[in-house]
This record gives C-alpha cells, structure tokens and sequence, in this order.
C-alpha cells in the first residue's frame, strides 16, 4: 500500500529564517539543532515550542576570525509562530560557557529564495 502525499491546501504553510551564528568555539549542525530547541523551549516553554515546527534545514560555515566563528543558517519554523522563534533566538546567549549571538538575517516562503541572503 503506499502512502499519499498531502495535497498543498492541506499542508502546514512554512516560512524559513536565515540567521547568522556567532560563537567563540566552533560549532556543527547537531549543536546548533540544541542550540535552537534549547532557546525556545528556555523562553517559550515546551508547550509553545512544539508548536514551532523547527528545523535547521542548511548550515554554512562563513569564517573564521581571530575573535569568533561565523556561521549561517536555513532554519524552517511554522508561518503563525515566526515572531516567538525570532524572539527566542535572540536571547540566546551562551551555550557550553561560549558566548554566542544569534542574529535573523531574512525571511522568506521557500528555500530558493532563502539562499539570496546567504
């Protein structure tokens, strides 16, 4: 038996957050997924951020200074809930006794045109 895909009308409508990540010790994929889980569930609570629909969809390492790394992100969350995930990001601000600063560079429907603010 296979599985039907849902058609478009029934779908939840996503939006995708490009954000920058800086942090004075390098990072990977895995620790950012707990890096963004962790921020909203912090100032969210879990009840809301299961709602969130959170995913890091793509992550780029940028550069290197003498001060931080630089990284970029594709992070995909539910359309209604953008705001509280922007919001929640930005508080973070530590994560393994590394500061980090995580900032929204652009939002936007699709993947595609996500990658123009890369």
């Amino acid at each position: 038996m296979k599985l039907k895909v849902l058609p478009p009308t029934l779908r939840k409508n996503n939006r995708y957050l490009v954000v920058e990540i800086k942090i004075t010790s390098p990072i990977v994929k895995d620790e950012l997924v707990s890096i963004v889980w962790d921020a909203c569930v912090r100032f969210q609570g879990e009840l809301n951020s299961a709602n969130f629909n959170l995913w890091v969809m793509r992550f780029y390492e940028m550069d290197k200074t003498e001060e931080y790394y630089a990284y970029k992100a594709i992070i995909r969350c539910q359309r209604g809930y953008v705001d509280e995930v922007r919001s929640s990001l930005a508080l973070a601000n530590k994560y393994n006794n590394n500061r980090i600063s995580i900032t929204t560079v652009g939002l936007s429907g699709t993947i595609k045109a996500a990658k123009r603010y890369i």
